[in-house]
Protein backbone atom coordinates (compact mmCIF):
# COMPACT_ATOMS: atom_id res chain seq x y z
CA UNK A 1 0.00 0.00 0.00
CA UNK A 2 1.47 3.35 -1.03
CA UNK A 3 1.51 6.53 0.99
CA UNK A 4 -0.77 8.25 -1.51
CA UNK A 5 -3.36 5.50 -1.17
CA UNK A 6 -3.17 5.67 2.62
CA UNK A 7 -3.77 9.43 2.47
CA UNK A 8 -6.74 8.94 0.13
CA UNK A 9 -8.36 6.42 2.45
CA UNK A 10 -7.77 8.68 5.46
CA UNK A 11 -9.41 11.57 3.61
CA UNK A 12 -12.40 9.38 2.70
CA UNK A 13 -12.83 8.36 6.35
CA UNK A 14 -12.61 11.96 7.52
CA UNK A 15 -15.18 13.04 4.91
CA UNK A 16 -17.50 10.20 5.97
CA UNK A 17 -17.09 11.19 9.62
CA UNK A 18 -17.88 14.84 8.83
CA UNK A 19 -20.96 13.81 6.86
CA UNK A 20 -22.17 11.62 9.72
CA UNK A 21 -21.62 14.47 12.21
CA UNK A 22 -23.45 16.94 9.95
CA UNK A 23 -26.39 14.55 9.60
CA UNK A 24 -26.64 14.24 13.37
CA UNK A 25 -26.33 17.96 13.81
CA UNK A 26 -23.04 17.32 15.57
CA UNK A 27 -21.59 19.42 18.29
CA UNK A 28 -18.27 21.23 18.09
CA UNK A 29 -16.51 18.55 20.19
CA UNK A 30 -17.66 15.79 17.83
CA UNK A 31 -16.45 17.74 14.81
CA UNK A 32 -12.88 17.83 16.08
CA UNK A 33 -10.61 15.36 14.31
CA UNK A 34 -10.02 12.11 16.15
CA UNK A 35 -6.31 11.42 16.55
CA UNK A 36 -5.63 7.88 15.27
CA UNK A 37 -2.75 6.13 13.58
CA UNK A 38 -4.33 7.12 10.28
CA UNK A 39 -4.23 10.85 10.99
CA UNK A 40 -0.62 10.89 12.21
CA UNK A 41 2.13 11.46 9.62
CA UNK A 42 3.88 8.39 8.29
CA UNK A 43 7.21 7.52 9.84
CA UNK A 44 10.27 6.59 7.86
CA UNK A 45 10.85 2.86 7.42
CA UNK A 46 13.67 1.89 9.75
CA UNK A 47 13.84 -1.73 8.63
CA UNK A 48 17.28 -1.20 7.22
CA UNK A 49 20.64 -1.96 8.74
CA UNK A 50 23.75 -0.01 7.84
CA UNK A 51 27.04 -1.42 9.10
CA UNK A 52 30.30 0.14 7.94
CA UNK A 53 28.67 1.54 4.80
CA UNK A 54 26.98 -1.73 3.77
CA UNK A 55 23.19 -1.57 3.70
CA UNK A 56 20.82 -4.49 4.20
CA UNK A 57 17.11 -4.43 3.40
CA UNK A 58 16.25 -8.13 3.68
CA UNK A 59 16.95 -10.80 6.28
CA UNK A 60 19.49 -12.55 4.07
CA UNK A 61 21.36 -9.33 3.41
CA UNK A 62 21.33 -8.48 7.13
CA UNK A 63 22.78 -11.88 8.01
CA UNK A 64 25.47 -11.43 5.37
CA UNK A 65 26.37 -7.96 6.68
CA UNK A 66 26.38 -8.93 10.34
CA UNK A 67 28.09 -12.31 10.04
CA UNK A 68 31.80 -12.63 10.53
CA UNK A 69 33.76 -13.13 7.34
CA UNK A 70 35.48 -16.53 7.05
CA UNK A 71 38.30 -15.00 5.08
CA UNK A 72 39.64 -11.50 4.98
CA UNK A 73 39.08 -11.30 1.21
CA UNK A 74 35.85 -9.38 0.67
CA UNK A 75 35.81 -6.68 3.30
CA UNK A 76 39.54 -6.59 3.96
CA UNK A 77 38.98 -7.54 7.60
CA UNK A 78 40.98 -10.13 9.50
CA UNK A 79 40.29 -13.79 8.89
CA UNK A 80 38.23 -15.53 11.56
CA UNK A 81 40.15 -18.14 13.56
CA UNK A 82 37.83 -21.15 13.60
CA UNK A 83 39.75 -23.11 16.26
CA UNK A 84 41.57 -20.69 18.57
CA UNK A 85 41.68 -23.25 21.37
CA UNK A 86 44.06 -25.44 19.34
CA UNK A 87 46.46 -22.58 18.76
CA UNK A 88 46.21 -21.60 22.42
CA UNK A 89 47.05 -25.09 23.63
CA UNK A 90 49.93 -25.47 21.18
CA UNK A 91 51.36 -22.09 22.13
CA UNK A 92 51.15 -22.92 25.85
CA UNK A 93 52.83 -26.31 25.35
CA UNK A 94 55.67 -24.66 23.44
CA UNK A 95 56.03 -22.04 26.18
CA UNK A 96 56.00 -24.77 28.83
CA UNK A 97 58.60 -26.82 26.95
CA UNK A 98 60.99 -23.89 26.80
CA UNK A 99 60.34 -22.32 30.21
CA UNK A 100 59.93 -25.38 32.51
CA UNK A 101 63.63 -26.40 32.45
CA UNK A 102 64.62 -22.84 33.31
CA UNK A 103 62.19 -22.76 36.25
CA UNK A 104 63.52 -26.13 37.47
CA UNK A 105 67.06 -24.73 37.50
CA UNK A 106 65.92 -21.59 39.33
CA UNK A 107 63.78 -23.51 41.87
CA UNK A 108 65.21 -27.06 42.30
CA UNK A 109 63.31 -27.74 45.54
CA UNK A 110 59.81 -27.06 44.15
CA UNK A 111 57.40 -29.77 43.10
CA UNK A 112 56.25 -30.06 39.49
CA UNK A 113 52.75 -28.87 40.42
CA UNK A 114 54.22 -25.75 42.01
CA UNK A 115 56.35 -25.10 38.95
CA UNK A 116 53.34 -25.48 36.69
CA UNK A 117 51.40 -22.98 38.81
CA UNK A 118 54.22 -20.51 38.32
CA UNK A 119 54.20 -21.25 34.60
CA UNK A 120 50.47 -20.57 34.34
CA UNK A 121 50.87 -17.23 36.13
CA UNK A 122 53.70 -16.26 33.77
CA UNK A 123 51.64 -17.41 30.77
CA UNK A 124 48.82 -15.03 31.67
CA UNK A 125 51.17 -12.08 31.04
CA UNK A 126 53.51 -13.54 28.41
CA UNK A 127 53.53 -11.89 24.95
CA UNK A 128 53.30 -15.30 23.19
CA UNK A 129 49.85 -15.85 24.72
CA UNK A 130 47.27 -15.54 21.87
CA UNK A 131 44.83 -13.74 24.16
CA UNK A 132 47.42 -11.09 24.95
CA UNK A 133 48.11 -10.73 21.21
CA UNK A 134 44.38 -10.24 20.54
CA UNK A 135 44.06 -7.64 23.27
CA UNK A 136 47.11 -5.80 21.95
CA UNK A 137 45.68 -5.84 18.42
CA UNK A 138 42.34 -4.53 19.65
CA UNK A 139 44.04 -1.79 21.68
CA UNK A 140 46.05 -0.77 18.61
CA UNK A 141 42.82 -0.09 16.66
Amino acid sequence: MTQARIREEAEKREAAARAANAAKGGSSAAQQAVDTHLTKPLQENVNRIQVEGEEARTVDEAIAVLSLKDSGGESGGPAVDKHPEKRMKAAYEEFEKSRLPELKKENPNMRLSQLKQMLRKEWQKHPDNPLIKQLAAMAAR
